[in-house]
C-alpha cells in the first residue's frame, strides 16, 4: 500500500484514536466503555457481512454473541480453570461460528422476511435454553468467577491491559473483516445482494455462499462475545435476549452499514456513548435515541455516513455533467 492511500485510510485514525483512548481527559478514565466499544464495533462489523453485504436480515444475531460468552465462559471454568483466557477466547469465537453453521445450513436457501424469523426464534430458543438449563448455564443466576488471569502469558487483569488486548482484537479483526468485504469472494457477497437470481445464473451457488458469510460472521461475533464476558466478568442469559439483535441493527442502520464499510463503526460509537454516557443523566434516553434514528431514517434511509455516499455520488455525477 502507497504511503499516501495509508494517509486516507479510515482506519489509521479510527486505530489512532482508539489507541490513545486510555489518555484522554475524562473518557479515559472509563476504560471498560472504551473496551465495550471496541468489542461492539467487532460485533457490528460481523453483522455488516450479512446486512450490508449479502442482504441477510440475521435479527437474531445477538444468539452468535451469546454463544461465544458462554462457550469462552464454560471453557474457561470447567476446561482451562486457573490458566489464561486465550483458548477459552478462541472456544468461544468457534462456539458461534458452530452455532451460525447448524442454523446457517439450514435456513441457507430462505429469504427476506423467512430468514429473519428463523433467525430470531434461534436467538429465542437459545434464550429459553440458557434460562432453564440451571446446571449448565446457571440459569438466572449465570456464570460468575470469570476472572482476567492472564493472555499468552501477559497480566490482564487490570482495566487499561485488557482495553488493550480488546484493541488487539479489534485492529485484527477490523483488517480480516475488510480483507473478506473485498476481497473476490465479498464482491460475489454484494452481487448476491444486488441480484440474487442474476447470480445465479452466472454459475454462482447463492445459498452455499450466503452459508459460507453467516458462519464467517458468526465467528467474530462470538469472539467478540467471548472477550465480553471476561470484560464482565460473568455471563447471564439475558444476552440472548432480543433486545441485544435489535441493538446491532439499529446501530448498524443508523452509521449506514448499507452504504459504507464504516457505517457500523460511527453507529456503535453513538449507540454505545448514549447507552453508557447520557443514560447516567437522563433515564428515558432511548426516547431520544428512538426518535433520532427514526429522522435518520426519514432523512436517509442509508444512515449517517449513507448521506455523505450520496452526497459525493452527486457530486461526482455533477462533475461528470459539467466536463460532458
Amino acid at each position: 500500500m502507497r504511503p499516501k492511500s495509508i494517509t486516507r485510510d479510515p482506519y489509521l485514525y479510527i486505530f489512532l484514536a482508539f489507541a490513545l483512548y486510555p489518555f484522554y481527559p475524562f473518557l479515559g478514565n472509563f476504560t471498560s466503555l472504551g473496551s465495550e466499544l471496541l468489542l461492539f464495533f467487532i460485533f457490528t462489523l460481523s453483522f455488516n457481512l450479512c446486512l450490508g453485504y449479502t442482504a441477510l436480515p440475521s435479527f437474531g444475531h445477538g444468539a452468535l454473541y451469546g454463544m461465544g460468552t458462554f462457550g469462552a465462559a464454560l471453557t474457561f471454568l470447567h476446561l482451562t480453570p486457573g490458566l489464561g483466557i486465550g483458548l477459552s477466547i478462541l472456544i468461544g469465537g468457534l462456539t458461534g461460528m458452530l452455532g451460525a453453521t447448524a442454523v446457517g445450513w439450514l435456513i441457507r436457501d430462505k429469504k427476506g422476511i423467512y430468514f429473519a424469523m428463523m433467525t430470531v426464534a434461534f436467538s429465542q430458543v437459545m434464550f429459553g435454553l440458557c434460562w432453564r438449563w440451571d446446571e449448565v448455564t446457571g440459569g438466572e443466576s449465570g456464570l460468575t468467577g470469570l476472572s482476567r488471569t492472564s493472555f499468552l502469558g501477559l497480566d490482564i487483569s487490570g482495566s487499561v491491559p485488557y482495553y488493550y488486548l480488546c484493541f488487539g482484537f479489534f485492529v485484527v479483526c477490523a483488517i480480516l473483516i475488510r480483507i473478506i468485504a473485498r476481497s473476490s469472494f465479498g464482491m460475489t457477497l454484494q452481487s448476491i445482494r444486488q441480484n440474487p437470481v442474476r447470480a445465479t445464473y452466472l454459475g454462482y451457488n447463492t445459498g452455499f455462499y450466503k452459508f459460507l458469510v453467516y458462519a464467517l460472521s458468526g465467528f467474530f461475533a462470538g469472539l467478540a462475545g467471548a472477550l465480553y464476558c471476561f470484560l464482565a466478568g460473568a455471563a447471564f442469559a439475558d444476552i440472548f435476549d432480543w433486545t441485544k439483535s435489535g441493538d446491532v441493527v439499529i446501530a448498524t442502520l443508523l452509521g449506514g452499514g448499507t452504504a459504507s464499510f464504516y457505517g457500523p463503526i460511527v453507529g456503535s460509537l453513538i449507540f454505545l456513548v448514549c447507552k453508557e454516557l447520557i443514560s447516567a443523566f437522563w433515564e428515558n434516553w432511548l426516547l431520544a435515541y428512538g426518535l433520532f434514528f427514526v429522522l435518520i431514517i426519514l432523512i436517509c434511509p442509508r444512515g449517517l455516513l449513507g448521506l455523505i455516499t450520496d452526497k459525493d455520488h452527486t457530486c461526482g455525477i455533477s462533475k461528470e455533467k459539467r466536463e460532458s
